[in-house]
């Protein structure tokens, strides 16, 4: 399909509204009622090609721009009991599976949180969890696992190493020390180079490191101080994240997101581009708005997950799971007080057959996640491919939508075959994902009720 000329842009929105990471969003989930059997819900499910997700919702510290699912320490055997559950949770899980057809993992990840949170016994444990309750084999996949400076212990490392972990995520998010007390995650540069360097003398194949614009204080030289920092130990991938002041977070407290700064958003614009094009311009590749992969950084593992088809299963409190008609996981708060509950609730939880929260995925909203999740990465959606999936043109189905994109400039022209946002699309991604929300999703994310 060909489009017009793209116009002059007026009237843009503003460029920093949501981080679409995964549609629909936990606010728009509700309680199920009746609460559907997980057996009937993978019922007629692939299980061919699924990813695998087990969530450690502890932190040493909650950092001030944190809304994550996570709590500050966890008292007595906390973590024991939260393990505990998770593995009744894993049982319930494979049982829902059955035995007609053997789930095939394509990759898993633990997340937080801080996994690494648990000590070097625990995370050999929560491995476990992971291959001998739900079958996966950790040293055949991709195994990715985030951490924070001051747990990425040698002990911790060998014991992800050993079991097949392929990917460490470290939150570094700036090496210059005012900048990490004013985003409220005091650090020493020491330590965080420290940390780096166990993790490459652990030989983990993949170092992502990841950093953060718009702190109070960063300038256009403390950016590029922190950029160069990162560089120095060439990370296999850098993420670049804007910050997000957002309710009940340390940062939010004193905020009012209506009134936010416009000015704020243009010094985001200006850093996003200048991190951007100083990767670009070291050998970095752009994979999506916030990640950046080295180019000749080691694959991981057989690219045959889809994340826009294929299913997803979550172990913990804080993880999501995805089947072809349903996302499903527990309840959803960012306040500590309510964190501390649903976490007490599921440590005490015996049964776990049933999806408790969720959204139910309809066709059309099956649509706008495809699109989604394929168009705010750099290399597009394939338009044959939702053409053989859904029977239909994504120009047909969302044509005001796309041709707005078009009209500001930020759809790329050089491959029709190939729906693909233009650099300025790509820098704006958090105002396009909103726009294909659909309006249900939308009311009902207004709707919810921050806790």
């Amino acid at each position: 399909m060909t489009l017009a000329p793209a116009a002059a842009p007026t009237g843009l929105p503003r460029p920093y509204q949501s981080y679409t990471y995964a549609y629909p969003h936990k606010t728009a989930y509700r309680p199920l009622d009746p609460r559907p059997a997980l057996k009937d819900l993978w019922a007629g499910e692939s299980r061919r090609s699924l990813s695998l997700y087990l969530h450690i919702p502890f932190c040493e510290i909650r950092c001030g721009f944190c809304n994550l699912f996570t709590r500050i320490g966890a008292p007595g055997d906390l973590t024991g009991r939260y393990l505990d559950a998770v593995q009744r949770q894993a049982a319930a899980m494979r049982e829902a599976l059955g035995d007609e057809e053997t789930p095939r993992f394509a990759n898993a990840a633990f997340g937080g949180g801080t996994p690494t949170f648990l000590e070097a016994a625990e995370l050999e444990r929560l491995c476990d969890i992971a291959e001998r309750e739900m079958g996966a084999d950790l040293r055949a996949i991709p195994l990715s696992v985030e951490a924070s400076p001051s747990t990425a212990t040698a002990d911790r490392l060998a014991v992800l190493v050993d079991r097949g972990a392929t990917r460490l995520s470290l939150g570094v998010q700036s090496f210059v020390e005012e900048e990490s007390r004013a985003a409220v995650r005091p650090q020493r540069r020491s330590e965080v180079e420290a940390a780096l360097a166990r993790i490459r003398d652990a030989a983990v194949p993949v170092l992502n490191i990841d950093l953060i614009y718009g702190i109070d204080g960063q300038t256009a030289a403390s950016w590029r101080h922190s950029l160069d920092a990162a560089l120095a130990w060439s990370p296999e991938e850098i993420y670049l994240y804007p910050l997000y002041i957002r309710p009940l977070t340390g940062l939010g407290r004193n905020s009012d997101a209506r009134t936010a700064d416009l000015e704020w958003d243009e010094q985001r614009l200006r850093r996003y581009r200048e991190g951007r094009d100083h990767l670009l311009e070291n050998g970095y590749e752009q994979v999506s708005m916030r990640m950046f992969r080295r180019a000749d950084a080691p694959p991981q593992g057989p690219d045959d997950y889809a994340c826009q088809t294929d299913g997803m299963i979550g172990l913990g409190c804080g993880a999501r799971s995805y089947t072809s008609t349903l996302h499903y996981s527990f309840d959803y708060a960012v306040s500590m007080r309510e964190i501390r509950g649903i976490i007490d609730e599921y440590t005490a939880t015996e049964d776990f057959s049933n999806a408790l929260h969720g959204r139910r995925v309809d066709e059309d909203e099956a649509r706008r996640r495809h699109l989604l999740q394929s168009v705010l990465q750099a290399e597009g959606l394939p338009v044959a491919d939702y053409r053989l999936r859904f029977g239909a043109d994504p120009y047909d189905d969302f044509p005001s939508e796309i041709r707005t994109l078009a009209t500001r400039g930020w759809l790329s022209h050089h491959d029709e075959d190939r729906l693909r946002l233009s650099a300025e699309g790509l820098a704006h991604s958090d105002a396009i994902g909103p726009e294909f929300f659909s309006p249900v999703v939308r009311d009902a994310m207004a709707a919810y009720e921050t806790k």
